[in-house]
């Protein structure tokens, strides 16, 4: 029937455990290298992502506080170049009404030396008035 030989086992046993050497020597362990160093890199990778994540968020913070400030310093501003200028505005305003007035008083002034002199030249006609007067009604 089936003869077997055990030299024939054994050498086939040999070959296969120095197939399995070699290979281990040649292929596993440098794959198993390999996956050990990807697995190292992927979580250096994950590390420095979330450093970089917390460096964004505090980016972002800081950011933020610097608009916040710039914010404020600008309503500051603002109302200081309103109530700037709302001083000057009123200033001028005053310059206004007090040049009005004195324009003013000068018109009512020049305005009642005009009456003066309107009311001396119509009295100092009244005469030739009151002769042209009495001619034309001894005329009707």
């Amino acid at each position: 029937m089936l003869d077997l030989s055990p030299v024939l086992i054994l050498s086939s046993a040999i070959i296969f455990l120095l197939v399995v050497a070699r290979l281990n020597n040649c292929l596993f362990k440098p794959l198993l290298k390999h996956m050990d160093d990807r697995s190292d890199s992927i979580k250096n990778d994950l590390a420095n992502a979330k450093s970089n994540s917390t460096n964004v968020d505090n980016i972002y913070k800081e950011a933020n506080d610097i608009l916040a400030n710039a914010k404020k310093e600008a309503s500051i501003i603002r109302e200081k170049a309103h109530t700037e200028s709302k001083k000057i505005a009123d200033g001028k305003l005053e310059d206004s009404k007090k040049n009005l007035e004195l324009k003013s008083l000068d018109f009512t002034s020049n305005l009642e030396k005009e009456v003066k002199a309107l009311k001396k030249s119509l009295l100092a006609s009244m005469p030739q008035f009151n002769e042209r007067l009495k001619a034309k009604i001894s005329s009707i």
